[in-house]
């Protein structure tokens, strides 16, 4: 039986459902020589501002069960340094390369948008909403669906590339915000992003992590992402991707079956560089096993 691993995000056809999340493989040079980056659908890189970040001060990442926390503070080159520097080597690979993008203004997201549309080998933008809005005293864009919606009407007007929001899991709906971005023309949602947690250390009886609120990650939070993912699924005509506690094929499969078009990997990466090649490898088993044709296959109600 032949199967079809394919599938597509707005305009972008992905050779298999299988991504790298952002801020987990930083430029995808970094994994390199640790996996088959040409085996994956798409590589998500390290979130991009107008300008350099340093990032929070240390420490800035903790561990705890089933999960990571971390307050890396958006650290990176900024979008100058990325086109010069980082997007020729990703343009070299047959795999395609969707850009994370952060700021803190409507306007910030605009200009990025701006600039990167300008140039090529970039295949998507996926739009970091989780970020605070400064000028409306520091919430984030993502937890209210006016601010959502406003940042996402900037960068569509800016682009020609297909746009991704990708969704916090910090609010009371995330169906809202998800059909606020749609209503204002994102080609797909992505979710979930960090649930916000801390830690404390008890011998030195202060927070863990310097900034002592950070985003959890890992297997502790799947359950949270699969239900937020099969809520969004049911209240979008867009596709979503799945993010959120994903280190197996198998927790990659209940993805797809809520609905999910595609996945992305994240912190299982740090324990597994090739945590990503291996699942897409186990999904296409799975396929073959099942009797499944292609990838809308796994879905069982929507």
């Amino acid at each position: 039986m032949n199967i079809d691993t394919s599938t597509t995000i707005g305009r972008i056809s992905l050779r298999n459902p299988v991504m790298l999340a952002s801020g987990t493989c930083g430029y995808g040079a970094e994994l390199s020589d640790l996996l088959d980056l040409e085996s994956l659908g798409a590589i998500v890189v390290k979130g991009i501002s107008l300008e350099p970040r340093h990032g929070n001060p240390s420490p800035r990442i903790a561990e705890t069960p089933c999960g990571l926390l971390n307050a890396i503070g958006l650290e990176n080159v900024g979008v100058e340094e990325f086109v010069r520097s980082r997007l020729p080597w990703l343009g070299r690979l047959n795999v395609a390369v969707i850009v994370n993008v952060l700021g803190n203004s409507v306007d910030e997201y605009g200009a990025l948008a701006e600039r990167l549309d300008a140039v090529d080998g970039i295949d998507a933008l996926e739009v970091n909403i989780s970020c605070p809005n400064v000028r409306e005293g520091g919430v984030a864009f993502g937890t209210d669906p006016a601010s959502a919606a406003s940042v996402t009407r900037r960068v569509r007007s800016a682009t020609r590339l297909p746009v991704i929001i990708k969704l916090s899991p910090n609010v009371t709906d995330i169906t809202e915000i998800a059909r606020a971005v749609e209503a204002e023309g994102a080609d797909a949602v992505s979710l979930i992003n960090t649930l916000l947690g801390m830690k404390i250390d008890i011998f030195r009886r202060s927070p863990a992590i310097a900034n002592t609120f950070a985003g959890l990650s890992g297997p502790a939070i799947m359950p949270v992402a699969l239900r937020m993912v099969w809520q969004t699924v049911r209240a979008v005509s867009i596709p979503v991707i799945g993010i959120g506690g994903i280190s197996s094929w198998q927790d990659a499969a209940e993805f797809l079956m809520a609905g999910a078009s595609a996945i992305q990997v994240g912190t299982a990466t740090l324990v597994n560089p090739s945590s990503a090649s291996d699942i897409a490898q186990g999904l296409a088993r799975f396929m073959k096993e099942q009797g499944l044709e292609k990838i809308s296959d796994f879905c069982i109600n929507r």
